[in-house]
């Protein structure tokens, strides 16, 4: 995933990746992906803000990397929604199998993004 994608349209932005902090992550949703906020804050208070055990951090940390990656880009978000849909409705087991493993695909590669990029 790059910075600067390129489209029909011309370059677009999308915002860099934080720092890989809960801090900066929770900071990266809140002015580019605010649609995200709540269940972010709501796992958060259930999964690590009164926990003595920090085991969880890095997989919180994980999921919402990659939740982030994605929604900072309206175009994948919006393209994974729907094979997501594609996958649900169709009849066809090797297409819906074809539509999730792309799904998944997509997702593994954000979850890769750096920070900065």
């Amino acid at each position: 995933m790059t910075a600067q994608p390129l489209h029909s349209d011309g370059p677009r932005r999308v915002p860099p990746m934080p720092e890989r902090t809960p801090q900066a992550l929770r900071l990266a949703i809140q002015e580019h992906a605010p649609h995200l906020l709540p269940d972010f804050e709501a796992h958060w208070r259930r999964a690590i803000a009164d926990a003595f055990n920090l085991t969880p951090v890095p997989a919180f940390m994980h999921l919402w990397w990659t939740q982030y990656a994605i929604a900072r880009d309206p175009r994948l978000e919006a393209h994974l929604a729907d094979l997501e849909t594609r996958a649900a409705r169709c009849d066809d087991p090797e297409e819906s199998a074809a539509l999730l493993a792309q799904y998944s695909r997509l997702r593994r590669q954000a979850a890769t993004a750096e920070p900065g990029r």
